[in-house]
């Protein structure tokens, strides 16, 4: 199965999520989506897979930096537009599967889904 991670190198939950498949032994490779970006289709299919309440990050800074009115009225074309002008934006990290994806860190979740 090939499994990628998906995120920002110097984020905690991403360096834990690393760590944890590092650990297990779970060959995987790393996207960095602040350095190297995140393309429009695959945003686009997270969001179509996963809502875009859940991929995108209220709680970091980036969002709470943004003016009021940015932060109001949002909907699933402004939220994509938003994570795809700042990737910071998208919750971390994204793990995917290649048939599904999971968006944040639980170590118990991340077994169960490589179990299958």
């Amino acid at each position: 199965m090939a499994v990628t991670l998906y995120g920002i190198k110097t984020c905690d939950t991403v360096r834990k999520a690393r760590a944890w498949l590092d650990n297990i032994g779970v060959e995987h490779a790393f996207h960095d989506y602040k350095k190297d970006g995140i393309d429009r289709s695959r945003l686009q299919g997270w969001l179509d897979e996963l809502g875009w309440e859940a991929v995108l990050n209220r709680r970091g800074t980036t969002f709470r930096s943004l003016p009021e009115a940015a932060r109001q009225n949002l909907d699933a074309d402004r939220a994509l537009a938003l994570m795809l002008d700042q990737p910071s934006m998208i919750r971390r990290p994204v793990l995917d599967l290649g048939e599904r994806r999971l968006v944040g860190f639980d170590p118990a979740l991340y077994a169960a889904a490589l179990e299958t």
